[in-house]
């Protein structure tokens, strides 16, 4: 009976550390994560297809997000699959990117880096330059 009482003392002494880590790790989470800029931005979307050919877009802007944006983009079209996650990218100016078929993506980028975010979530800044690229997996 006691070595039952000492058990469950353990367990709930864990469920409640567990308990908090997760609240810290939620916490640090809304406190850093990259936030939206309101107002009016300048930003450039460049595509590059398949064929290597570069197509820039110049876009001004109040979106907060990347979709927003490209949705903005006079002569930019895309299309792909919505999810819980977002819109996923499959097709840009006409040009399907099939990974099932050859291991083709769109791949996005901004000021150079890969981005971290979906186009549903990509925070857009004043002077942010875009890229998506037809990519062939490795």
């Amino acid at each position: 009976m006691e070595e039952t009482k000492k058990t469950n003392k353990k367990a709930v002494i864990g469920i409640a550390a567990v308990a908090a880590l997760v609240v810290i790790l939620a916490i640090v989470y809304v406190v850093f994560r990259q936030k939206p800029v309101e107002g009016s931005k300048a930003i450039t979307i460049t595509v590059v297809n398949k064929a290597a050919e570069e197509t820039t877009y110049e876009v001004k802007t109040d979106a907060e997000y990347l979709r927003q944006a490209m949705e903005e983009a006079e002569g930019l079209t895309f299309s792909g699959a919505e999810s819980e996650y977002g819109m996923m990218v499959d097709t840009v100016n006409g040009e399907r990117a099939d990974y099932n078929l050859d291991g083709a993506y769109w791949s996005f980028y901004i000021n150079g880096e890969y981005c971290n975010y979906g186009i549903d979530t990509q925070p857009v800044a004043d002077k942010d330059a875009f890229s998506i690229c037809y990519t062939l997996a490795q």
